[in-house]
């Protein structure tokens, strides 16, 4: 069975971790296209593209500005609503991940919540 979901590390629940649907990071990946500029939004768009395709582990200096992009985009008044919520939870769990000086991953499993 194919990765449905991503499980990503510093996250809001209990454990540190949030559990995304990959089809939602992927269509964040073409919705942030509209709102950043297309000098800014390539780190994360080949992230949020590749979303449940394999596992990535992102260092401090790469989480930090993905989550600097990922703020920038939820803030942005022309971001539909929903991908507002998932751009500040992705840009919050990776601002954890860079303040712990941890690696930030995002790991597919076909286990999850929609």
């Amino acid at each position: 069975m194919s990765p449905t979901h991503v499980t990503l590390s510093h996250g809001s629940d209990f454990y540190g971790i949030d559990i995304v649907p990959a089809h939602q990071l992927r269509e964040l990946g073409q919705h942030v296209r509209g709102v950043l500029p297309a000098t800014d939004y390539p780190p994360l768009t080949r992230l949020l593209d590749t979303a449940g395709d394999s596992e990535h582990t992102l260092d401090t200096d790469q989480t930090t500005l993905l989550s600097a992009l990922l703020h920038r985009a939820a803030s942005h008044r022309r971001l539909r609503k929903p991908y507002r919520g998932i751009a500040s939870l992705l840009g919050i769990a990776a601002a954890n991940a860079a303040a712990a000086a941890e690696p930030w991953t995002w790991t597919p499993t076909t286990e999850g919540h929609s």
